[in-house]
């Protein structure tokens, strides 16, 4: 029986348990048993989707949120039901008033960085390209700035590791 009279199950009732045993050559063993949640050195992952924009100098479009200090590719986490292409065809509206329709993205694959406003965790992103053709983005919902950077350009700026990894012009 559980010293204290405690009668919980170790493990199971979110409290601290002490057991004694005489299996261990007969003498008191006492131990302390919690049931503190599993905590994985893992990195969590978040989805999302994200847009490759480039212009006609071959500058790629970045935006940077509210609150935040690194510049990212525009784009953003899936609502409930929505496809990786819808996705980003309904952020890309409500960040840069652009409009595209989910079936003119073109898929480029799923990439993964660490991300960039969230330490301990990694980005992961189905990432389109999308020709926006005559529409001039404009700062929107969530959005703080905008920017066409080069590679060049991107020296001197905080660029979320997916974007500078993979997707920075030549």
């Amino acid at each position: 029986m559980p010293l204290g009279g405690r009668s919980e199950v170790a493990g199971v009732s979110g409290g601290t348990c002490d057991f004694t045993s005489t299996l261990m050559c007969g003498a008191c063993y006492r131990a302390t048993v919690t049931s503190a949640p599993f905590e994985s050195t893992a990195p969590r992952r978040i989805h999302v989707s994200a847009a490759v924009i480039l212009d006609d100098d071959g500058r790629l479009l970045v935006v940077r949120k509210a609150g935040t200090t690194a510049f990212m590719q525009p784009g953003g986490k899936p609502e409930p039901g929505e496809t990786a292409s819808e996705t980003l065809s309904r952020e890309l509206d409500e960040e840069l008033g652009i409009r595209l329709d989910p079936r003119d993205l073109r898929p480029l694959g799923s990439f993964t960085a660490a991300a960039a406003n969230e330490p301990g965790f990694l980005v992961v992103a189905d990432v389109f390209a999308a020709d926006i053709g005559a529409q001039d983005p404009q700062v929107g919902a969530e959005i703080a700035e905008l920017r066409w950077v080069s590679r060049m350009d991107a020296e001197h700026l905080e660029i979320a590791p997916l974007a500078r990894e993979y997707f920075l012009p030549g």
